[in-house]
């Protein structure tokens, strides 16, 4: 359980520690490196948000808000928030969290990052243009779509300019890992189902639920029926995104960003 930080700092300390960190409302702080920040969120995820809250602002736990906190603000090099972590205040119900040295500053920095978004002490953080998520190459991207992907998809048929239909790079990513943009409410991405009854007679449906015992189809008037799955009814189904769904758990991060780094070319 992780409580860091909004307590005041003891009387006579707080205007010590702002001089010594040399906080100032919406100072501009040293950039970090961005690696260390996507390691400090992954930590801080696992470790603090469930009492700081996923935005730092307090959890459900408990926890205080750390935007507000006077030594996550005067921070600079953990200096101030790595000494919390490790047990310095836990006779004020923060306990010592299980992290080395070492991970410690990263959550730190992490903390850092977002409060160096805010306009003045104790705001929320402000609107900031996000990084760009093109970093892969695409030319590599470009050899794994033909090879996983080119027997379903091509840039001079389905996909030409989906890059202008899809602008925002996220946007894209999203939508190509789902399938399809919107995958959800777009009709060709349901499952279809075609029930087989005993006297022969099949029946067509898009697939509302399914399990060992029964199988629920809707038809095309919308008309919605259910069938017992018996050794005399057969289901066969038909999922469009199942090549997708079995990719999913193969990409490597560098699969997901260089084939993000191709699409975006294709406009």
């Amino acid at each position: 359980m992780t409580w860091i930080l909004a307590q005041q700092p003891e009387a006579g300390r707080a205007s010590e520690q702002q001089e010594a960190a040399g906080f100032v409302p919406g100072q501009k702080r040293v950039q970090i490196d961005p690696a260390q920040v996507a390691r400090g969120k992954t930590l801080f995820g696992i470790n603090c948000q469930a009492c700081h809250g996923q935005d730092l602002r307090g959890g459900d736990l408990g926890g205080p808000n750390l935007l507000r906190s006077q030594v996550t603000l005067s921070d600079k090099d953990g200096e101030l928030i790595v000494p919390v972590i490790q047990g310095s205040r836990q006779a004020m119900g923060m306990p010592a969290i299980g992290l080395n040295m070492e991970d410690s500053k990263i959550v730190a920095a992490y903390i850092r990052s977002v409060i160096g978004t805010i306009g003045r002490q104790g705001a929320p953080p402000g609107k900031q243009k996000p990084p760009t998520i093109v970093v892969g190459n695409a030319g590599d991207g470009r050899a794994y779509f033909i090879s996983n992907c080119g027997k379903c998809h091509s840039a001079e048929g389905d996909l030409q300019g989906v890059a202008s239909r899809i602008t925002d790079p996220k946007v894209l990513q999203t939508a190509w890992l789902q399938g399809g943009s919107l995958a959800e409410a777009h009709e060709g991405a349901l499952v279809k189902a075609t029930i087989t009854l005993p006297t022969g007679e099949k029946v067509d449906g898009t697939l509302v639920r399914a399990d060992d015992f029964l199988v629920t189809v809707k038809l095309r008037d919308s008309t919605i029926r259910t069938f017992r799955r018996d050794g005399n009814v057969q289901v066969t189904l038909l999922d469009p995104l199942k090549a997708h769904k079995d990719l999913l758990p193969l990409y490597t991060d560098k699969d997901v960003h260089d084939i993000t780094a191709y699409l975006v070319t294709l406009k």
